[in-house]
């Protein structure tokens, strides 16, 4: 269902793109935008991994510096059929882990000083499965064309905003639909692409619980998790740019419902619930 989620949305990112380069008009002006945007997402899409792991200061460790670490990771991979990802330890006492890579050969897998301590064997393999999960789905290349469609939108906005819209050989649109559409819009995108980021975690969410063997030591790792981002226990150094890479959002808190419209995680609490469910076969 979550798979199907994420396709329909896709679908009506694209017809949003769609919808925008009509209202820019003239070919060449869009390819201009098309082309800047895939070049700016193919650079992300390549060199993600490297620049994420570095902002962070994720320094990578071999099995004889975390032996228990990487060999639970190593286990997990064979159980997900994966090859053997990068295994990085990040400096902080924020509980919290992420996965990047451009793909499954070229993947690794982060974790913080403070995960390690607050969670227990079972419940750090429920978190390291999520991950896996999502290299194994191959989320970032999802999330690397959600948000190549979404800047090409806001790119076509600003032409629009700056040079006028359609080509001189049509006749005049509505002043006010076009307003309209240069405020809704890239708007409209963000929340798509944002929606499509929360339908994943679902997804890595049921996946990591079958690597791992069991949707309970995830559920419990979140409920630890949450309760430290609940009590301020939040990533300093942390951009809105990756926060979509994380376990849970390292800026988390209390959500109001509007709030939870431009989250990139669902409400923790549904996703316990639905780990719950799993774990009862349900």
């Amino acid at each position: 269902m979550n798979n199907l989620k994420t396709l329909m949305l896709m679908v009506l990112l694209c017809a949003l793109m769609i919808f925008v380069g009509g209202l820019v008009g003239g070919k060449g002006g869009m390819m201009v935008m098309l082309m800047i945007s895939l070049g700016m997402n193919a650079f992300s899409y390549w060199f993600s991994d490297t620049m994420v792991l570095k902002m962070y200061n994720a320094r990578e460790v071999s099995r004889e510096e975390a032996p228990q670490l990487y060999g639970l990771v190593e286990d997990l991979a064979a159980n997900a059929q994966l090859p053997m990802p990068k295994v990085c330890i990040i400096e902080s006492e924020v509980p919290n882990a992420f996965a990047t890579g451009r793909n499954p050969s070229h993947a690794a897998v982060a974790v913080t000083t403070g995960i390690m301590r607050a969670l227990d064997y079972n419940e750090l393999s429920g978190v390291l499965g999520h991950e896996l999960a999502h290299v194994k789905n191959r989320d970032i290349l999802t999330g690397t064309i959600a948000a190549m469609m979404a800047t090409v939108i806001s790119y076509g906005v600003q032409f629009f905003a700056l040079f006028g819209g359609r080509s001189d050989d049509d006749e005049g649109g509505n002043p006010i639909a076009a307003l309209a559409a240069v405020i809704l819009a890239p708007l409209a995108a963000s929340l798509i692409q944002m929606a499509i980021s929360r339908s994943r975690e679902y997804v890595a969410d049921h996946d990591g619980a079958e690597i791992c063997g069991n949707a309970n030591y995830l559920a419990d790792a979140l409920e630890k998790i949450e309760y430290y981002a609940l009590n301020g226990r939040q990533m300093s150094d942390a951009t809105p740019a990756t926060a979509h890479m994380f376990i849970i959002n390292p800026f988390s808190g209390a959500m109001s419902s509007m709030k939870k419209l431009f989250s990139t995680h669902p409400e923790t609490s549904e996703r316990i619930a639905r780990l719950r469910a799993q774990a009862r076969g349900r």
